[in-house]
């Protein structure tokens, strides 16, 4: 069948001229009508087309307030609003005469808070719960005295913050330790058949009213009190380090993900747990402001230059690229005429003109108006993809395999111009330089000098300019938003020392000379501590999470759900109605939206705290996540149409807190919900997409068996498909996973994807002397792979076993040689040993033979 697009077809060619088969006789005059087709081309590169127009995305650690609120319950949780309302009233009215809650003093509700976690220590577990249901209402805002939803969340956040000040979050944790230890309900949960909603309201209400509190008291404001500020300092130090002989909180929270994986415990809410896990890792370690001021404080006191920019800030300046046109990336077989239509010299011009066209980004069609159906050779790729990430993901606890890279064919240079103003530094690292010197060295003198990038004796002089340019300083004009400005110049060194290059430096020092350096001072900050309770069970956690991960991607399949993650969405009766059910099913998966958000924000976080913490405890966890197949299920969860999943509407903004408990609930119908909001896209998708995305990028940069691993799972189709939504974040990760890649995914691949290859000449930070576009020297052979990867495990091995497994009669602690002081230790021996000393002497002594000699040669 002819390809309708293809010139020839009975259609102009998309460069505008003729191709010979129409009425201008084949001289290649322009048409008028595409001149006015290329001016709507170009509008519609400016301001995105109407099916994927640019969407407006600032990201941040968090969505606003009410929407992160919102987020806790599930639309099946509504009716428990009223039940926790009742519950307070009940209890207030015995307490307090005619008055409501926001009309006492200060010092009275006070009291009645006390009164309440008095009266949460009883024996009966039903009038525990109802008591509990109080509190959380306090915790929920008071909704029954409130006007408005900001009222509500004003109330909620001054009543957490009381709450707290009175010892309530000390409390619901006993409470939590009780219900993650009752094997009763356990037992009962396993015994079920199916599992609902009713059989974890225990463990949800104590999780709401925490979750509300860490999330309440976390947020700052100008407006707050010196009395607010000082018990957040408090609680975040309760939560990060062990109090009172307890393990910091997030590791309870971590077992309980362990447990619920295990199938010990499927009644746990499990979307609350990684929803409380994540903030609380959040509020103790810091989000990514605070992450960018301790990397710039870290930098300092380690000796570094100064930060030139910060990447989150450089991003939001920066502008989204058009989609590229996958018509063009079918080959050049498939877009060029067959040669036996190319006749003399007119048909050489016109296949070249054709060539040229992929070049041109303003002459290529739209193809996002309309969905059109994939051809034979993107099916039969994307098909083998998946069924690859499939056999790869059915057991999440199996090592990857890498399989040695393709052959590939040489890249000669070609000149494409690009326009000017990148958005990056150029950079060069330490290793480059070496590198480069080395194969100077050897080219033109015949030996090398190990790690000397100083000694430039018997090279030529043009080796001289680039080592300068390598190692240069440049000066531009002053930016506001930089860091490290002085006096109206920014100084930007191509050379970066990166953090981790010291921390490893200082390793290997370490592991040379214990005895000279001795026993290094790690101080005790939040993320170390984390770090050392995580790090029995830390292989067990990663496990478990991308467990969840996989049965919450939208992409799995029922065979692959091994484990149920909607018992605390699930009605104890389901639904009957045609409305009822397509309620449930917006909940469904909203639930699972949330599950990845959280998921996805986590792992995240803790790869880039732990990587400024000490580059060797990243590694252990990236591997960690390597092992466990975390690539392969990120490329099956972007194996789907991104567009529609950024823009799915899946919420009911009616239902969510804390307009449902303020507003009378307007009647649903099968079309309200089928339109959804009219929000551009859904805010908690688009945030998962862009961490799943830095999520992978963390994994396989200068990483080659991973980068492998990207190709052999054909992820290069996958990735080229989430170009789609125009978001300069998003796009941006995504060619960087590109980037790393080009070299092994052959010439052709290159010529038919150009403008997916100007896109990362002009998004991506620019490396001095890689040659990523080209090829031409693979610096890493397929049997060089699985060697770098055990070389590093070994490294993080003597990491872990020197600072935090450390023997006490290691080879280098001290010897106790006098005879004295040993014969005169005094040892503990049996009440009934000296009944027979006798007896156990002449066994042990005098009927043993001593050879003198041998012992005189031991000592």
């Amino acid at each position: 069948m002819e390809d309708p697009a293809a010139p020839g077809a009975g259609n102009p060619p998309a460069n505008g001229y003729g191709n010979g088969n129409s009425n201008d006789g084949g001289k290649g005059k322009p048409a008028a009508p595409k001149g006015r087709e290329t001016f709507r081309s170009q509008r519609r590169e400016s301001e995105g087309s109407v099916d994927c127009p640019t969407l407006e995305f600032e990201y941040g650690d968090t969505d606003g307030h009410a929407a992160e609120s919102s987020e806790l319950y599930s639309y099946t949780e509504n009716p428990e609003f009223t039940t926790n309302r009742r519950c307070f009233e009940e209890d207030f009215k015995t307490q307090v005469q005619g008055k409501e809650w926001l009309e006492l003093e200060e010092d009275a509700q006070k009291t009645y808070v006390m009164g309440l976690l008095d009266r949460l220590e009883v024996v009966s577990r039903e009038r525990r719960l109802k008591v509990a249901r109080a509190v959380l209402y306090l915790a929920q805002g008071t909704f029954g005295e409130c006007d408005s939803e900001v009222d509500v969340l004003h109330w909620s956040r001054y009543n957490c913050f009381l709450l707290y000040q009175m010892g309530t979050f000390s409390a619901f944790l006993e409470l939590l330790h009780m219900e993650i230890d009752n094997s009763q309900a356990c037992s009962s949960a396993l015994r079920k058949p199916a599992i609902s909603i009713a059989d974890s309201t225990e463990l949800r209400v104590l999780l709401s009213v925490m979750y509300l509190m860490v999330e309440n008291i976390r947020l700052e404001r100008e407006t707050d009190s010196y009395g607010w500020r000082r018990a957040r300092e408090t609680f975040r130090t309760e939560l990060s380090f062990s109090m009172h002989n307890e393990e910091p909180f997030a590791l309870l929270l971590f077992s309980m993900v362990t447990k619920f994986c295990s199938g010990l415990a499927p009644h746990f809410p499990i979307k609350k747990v990684l929803l409380l896990l994540w903030k609380v890792v959040m509020f103790t370690l810091g989000g990514f402001e605070q992450l960018q001021a301790l990397k710039v404080q870290k930098r300092e006191e380690l000796g570094l230059p100064p930060l030139a920019e910060d990447s989150i800030q450089v991003v939001k300046s920066m502008r989204a690229a058009s989609p590229p046109s996958y018509t063009l990336d079918l080959g050049e077989s498939q877009l060029a005429p067959p040669p036996s239509k190319l006749r003399g010299r007119r048909g050489s011009r016109r296949q070249l003109l054709t060539k040229q066209d992929s070049l041109d980004i303003y002459n290529e069609r739209d193809l996002f108006k309309t969905e059109e159906p994939a051809t034979e050779e993107e099916e039969e790729s994307a098909g083998e993809g998946e069924r690859t990430l499939d056999g790869e993901l059915d057991l999440l606890e199996q090592d990857p395999l890498v399989p040695p890279p393709p052959s590939q064919a040489p890249l000669s240079a070609e000149r494409v111009a690009f326009p000017k103003g990148l958005p990056w530094t150029p950079k060069v690292r330490q290793k480059d330089i070496e590198h480069f010197l080395e194969m100077s060295r050897n080219k033109f003198i015949g030996f090398t000098l190990e790690q000397d990038t100083d000694t430039l004796v018997g090279l030529p002089r043009p080796i001289h300019e680039s080592v300068k340019t390598l190692k240069q300083v440049t000066r531009v004009g002053s930016q506001s938003s930089g860091i490290g400005s002085h006096q109206g110049i920014l100084a930007k060194e191509h050379k970066y020392i990166s953090i981790a290059d010291v921390q490893i430096k200082n390793e290997e020092e370490l592991e040379k000379c214990p005895m000279s350096l001795g026993e290094e001072v790690v101080a005790e900050t939040p993320c170390e501590i984390l770090y050392q309770g995580m790090l029995c069970s830390l292989p067990q956690y990663m496990i478990a999470l991308l467990k969840i991960l996989l049965a919450a991607a939208p992409t799995s399949k029922a065979k692959t759900d091994s484990i149920n993650i909607l018992a605390d969405v699930l009605p104890e009766e389901m639904p009957i109605t045609v409305l009822q059910s397509m309620k449930l099913g917006i909940d469904v998966n909203r639930h699972k939206e949330i599950i990845v958000k959280s998921i996805s924000a986590l792992l995240l976080l803790l790869l880039k705290h732990f990587k400024l913490n000490h580059i060797y405890q990243f590694e252990y966890v990236s591997q960690h996540l390597v092992f466990a197949n975390c690539i392969p299920l990120i490329l099956k969860f972007f194996n789907q149409n991104i567009l529609s999943y950024i823009t799915a509407k899946n919420s009911i903004s009616v239902l969510d807190y804390p307009c449902c408990i303020i507003q009378d609930l307007p009647e649903l119908t099968t079309e309200s919900l089928e339109a959804g909001d009219n929000n551009q896209f859904c805010w908690r998708n688009l945030f998962s997409c862009i961490n799943l995305l830095r999520l992978l990028n963390k994994l396989t940069k200068w990483k080659h068996s991973r980068t492998m691993m990207l190709v052999v799972f054909k992820s290069a189709p996958i990735l080229k498909r989430a170009l789609k939504v125009k978001q300069a974040m998003l796009q941006l990760y995504v060619l960087k996973l590109l980037k790393i890649q080009t070299k092994y995914l052959g010439r052709q691949w290159r010529k038919s994807n150009m403008k997916t290859m100007s896109a990362i000449y002009q998004k991506v930070r620019h490396r001095m002397n890689d040659d990523w576009a080209y090829g031409n020297d693979i610096d890493a052979r397929p049997w060089d792979f699985q060697a770098e990867e055990c070389t590093l495990r070994a490294n993080i091995e003597a990491f872990n076993s020197r600072r935090y497994d450390r023997p006490q009669d290691s080879e280098f602690s001290p010897v106790d040689n006098c005879l004295q002081s040993v014969l005169g230790q005094r040892l503990d021996l049996p009440e009934d040993f000296h009944y027979s000393y006798e007896l156990w002497l002449e066994r042990e002594v005098f009927s043993q033979p001593i050879c003198w000699e041998e012992l005189l040669q031991n000592h």
